[in-house]
């Protein structure tokens, strides 16, 4: 059996962050956390695929929390998911593999998520390769 992708849902807002739950529940392990501290903590303390991440919001601003998140694990997906699609744009500067905008839609938040899940896995089984290859002791 597979081991089930995990993804953190990081959303201020009660609505949006339990309407993407309910989208991903299905066919990921979803954690919620409301601000960027608290996605900072987890993905800290737990094997994180892949995270949606809000931009506006209190504290900790988005794109601050993108860039830790991707100091702390380089090769976990980001996609945002935000009203500004300006901000959205911005974000690729550092970091984020895609953004998503407010409303989002079901079909394209499955679509975007499957599409990084399967992106980062490929990325995953290619360097492993890579370093069997380059272990003297592997050949």
């Amino acid at each position: 059996m597979d081991l089930q992708e995990t993804i953190l849902i990081v959303e201020d807002e009660y609505g949006p962050r339990e309407s993407l739950r309910m989208i991903l529940k299905p066919f990921y392990d979803v954690y919620t956390v409301s601000n960027g501290q608290d996605a900072i903590n987890l993905v800290q303390k737990q094997d994180i695929s892949l995270v949606t991440l809000d931009l506006n919001m209190p504290g900790l601003s988005g794109i601050d929390t993108l860039k830790e998140i991707k100091k702390i694990k380089p090769e976990i997906e980001v996609v945002i998911i935000t009203a500004l699609a300006t901000n959205g744009q911005d974000s690729f500067r550092v970091g984020a593999s895609d953004f998503i905008t407010k409303p989002f839609d079901a079909t394209e938040v499955t679509t975007v998520i499957r599409k990084f899940i399967e992106h980062r896995n490929a990325s995953l089984k290619y360097k492993n390769v890579i370093s069997k290859l380059k272990d003297p002791h592997h050949l």
